[in-house]
């Protein structure tokens, strides 16, 4: 499911998929803002380790 990111080449925001593609231009976009990814990637390894470390 595609967010709504900043692409810095086009200057505006847009629905782009984890990947880089641009739902709006159709095409794939390399200089954008993919911090909202990072950051959920990050909380879901923070979980995961989380429930490892209940299992002991």
């Amino acid at each position: 499911m595609p967010k709504y990111c900043y692409n810095y080449d086009s200057g505006d925001y847009e629905y782009i998929d984890k990947d880089g593609y641009s739902w709006d231009r159709g095409e794939y976009v390399y200089n954008w803002d993919d911090s909202e990814y990072r950051r959920e990637e990050e909380e879901e390894e923070r979980r995961r380790l989380d429930d490892d470390e209940d299992d002991w």
